[in-house]
């Protein structure tokens, strides 16, 4: 069956179900307004100060136990007797820890995530913006417990639990995109996700120099403190300034199976010729994506630590600082680049730059090299926003919640995959060459470039097909729809 072109630009508010037609006929008048931005960007500052110093928290515990005095009080050793074998066993367990946490709170999130998402299409987005701010919270107290007590650092999983159990970063992520869907129509889409994805970038920036520099003055306890206070402004700043985007027509159960069949229903639905074959190849290009972009995130911070960098607090948050400004660079370059370019090949051009600097990652031996490396990035995060408009934009109004909730356990899958595979694969290669592990994110992304690549070229034919056989306005069939319908009629009506 024909796939019938979509118009450009979506029906009126007025005439949408489950919008709240005052908030988004307002939000369009006034071109750009600030809704959710602020919430991502508090929640994201929280998280990129506490990730990097928990890695070197466990780090600096791992060594006292074995007794490892660290390399860089003795001028960066970079030799291989009992020292050098005693430093990658460090590495090793702290690579094992990072591995089993997030094992932890991927198990309990994958089930809350698919809940809570679906759940949104008919309470609201508020509710999915305000519980995992509460369960970061949470797990921040209980870190700050562990590291004043000095207790073993497996207690650290209770608070990813607890995270979990209310939906985690990740379901934050799936409620600031729902309702940026909410009140974005198909044609700024697009760029509204970049600039969320930009405000992950600029808190991402502000947090690592705050957290190296506020780490090597004070320790590691006193930032947590500031990690547990933008938790708690996240969770008030959502209840009190956040206007809901969807309309709520009365309460709805959150623990029934019909939220896992929205997500079923979203992925097998055969309505639209084509659309279950995309969706399901942005999922995989999407998950590729995230997981090397977690991955190299969890090997990072070692890579950087150990010979032959030996990078103390301080340069390891101007390290991450510069990493995260690739979000901004990228969403300045995606709003020139669409001014010329297709969206996907914007996407192809990230890879690109992700690819070019993993690359120098790989090899870099001096820290102008490995700057180098986060200076070739500076595109690299152009790839995601435009896969999450694409998927966006292939589901209805009423899906979007259940379309992020799906989303945000590809990216709960990402975080697990990736500790485990970058997390093993690291340790595993330190013998023979440690930026190994860049080296295979690099060659890992050569998947999401010929997908989104291959689907972008068929819909290119399809549309030369098109103009040079038949009237303007004939339908277009999509290279999945054209290999699986073959034999059915063709719909000639056109919207």
């Amino acid at each position: 069956m024909a796939e019938i072109e979509e118009p450009e630009s979506p029906p009126p508010p007025e005439l949408r179900p489950g919008r709240a037609r005052s908030l988004g006929a307002r939000l369009r008048s006034c071109g750009y307004c600030p809704t959710v931005e602020p919430v991502m960007f508090l929640a994201m500052m929280a998280l990129v100060l506490q990730t990097p110093l928990t890695t070197q928290y466990i780090f600096e515990r791992v060594s006292a136990e074995l007794g490892f005095s660290g390399n860089r009080s003795r001028g960066c050793n970079r030799s291989r007797g009992p020292d050098a074998e005693l430093e990658q066993e460090v590495e090793t367990l702290t690579a094992h820890w990072n591995l089993y946490i997030n094992l932890g709170g991927f198990a309990v999130g994958l089930f809350s995530a698919t809940l809570l998402g679906p759940w949104s299409d008919r309470v609201g987005r508020r509710p999915i913006l305000i519980l995992p701010a509460i369960g970061l919270a949470l797990q921040t107290a209980v870190y700050l417990i562990v590291m004043y007590q000095e207790l073993p650092v497996g207690y650290f999983l209770i608070g990813r639990l607890l995270s979990g159990l209310l939906g985690d970063f990740n379901t934050i992520l799936a409620g600031c995109f729902s309702y940026i869907a909410d009140v974005s129509d198909k044609r700024s889409r697009t760029f509204r996700v970049a600039v969320l994805e930009a405000c992950l970038g600029m808190a991402g920036m502000f947090g690592s120099i705050i957290g190296g520099q506020w780490s090597k003055a004070r320790g590691y306890t006193s930032p947590f403190w500031l990690v547990l206070a933008l938790n708690l402004a996240t969770a008030g700043y959502a209840f009190m300034f956040v206007r809901e985007s969807v309309t709520v027509n009365g309460p709805s159960k959150l623990f029934t199976t019909e939220h896992y069949r929205s997500v079923y229903r979203l992925y097998s639905s055969r309505r639209e010729p084509g659309r279950r074959h995309r969706l399901w190849l942005y999922a995989l290009s999407l998950f590729v994506v995230v997981t090397v972009h977690f991955g190299v995130k969890d090997v990072l911070v070692l890579f950087e630590l150990s010979s032959p960098l030996c990078w103390g607090s301080d340069l390891i948050g101007y390290g991450m600082a510069v990493e995260h400004l690739t979000y901004l660079t990228s969403l300045l370059g995606l709003k020139m680049m669409q001014r010329c370019v297709e969206d996907s090949w914007i996407a192809e051009i990230g890879l690109v730059s992700n690819m070019a600097g993993l690359v120098v990652f790989s090899v870099a031996v001096t820290s102008p090299l490995m700057f180098t490396g986060y200076g070739l990035r500076f595109l690299a995060m152009a790839t995601t926003p435009v896969i999450r408009a694409k998927l966006s934009k292939l589901a209805e109004v009423t899906e979007q919640g259940a379309l992020f909730a799906s989303v945000a356990c590809v990216e709960s899958a990402c975080s697990l995959v990736s500790t485990a595979v970058f997390s093993s694969l690291y340790p595993a290669t330190l013998y023979f060459m440690k930026g190994f592990s860049f080296l295979f994110g690099a060659a890992m992304l050569f998947i999401p470039t010929g997908i989104i690549g291959t689907v972008r070229c068929c819909e290119t034919e399809v549309g030369y097909s098109r103009f040079g056989d038949g009237p303007r306005n004939a339908p277009v069939t999509t290279c999945a729809a054209a290999s699986s319908n073959q034999n059915q009629p063709i719909n000639q009506d056109v919207s």
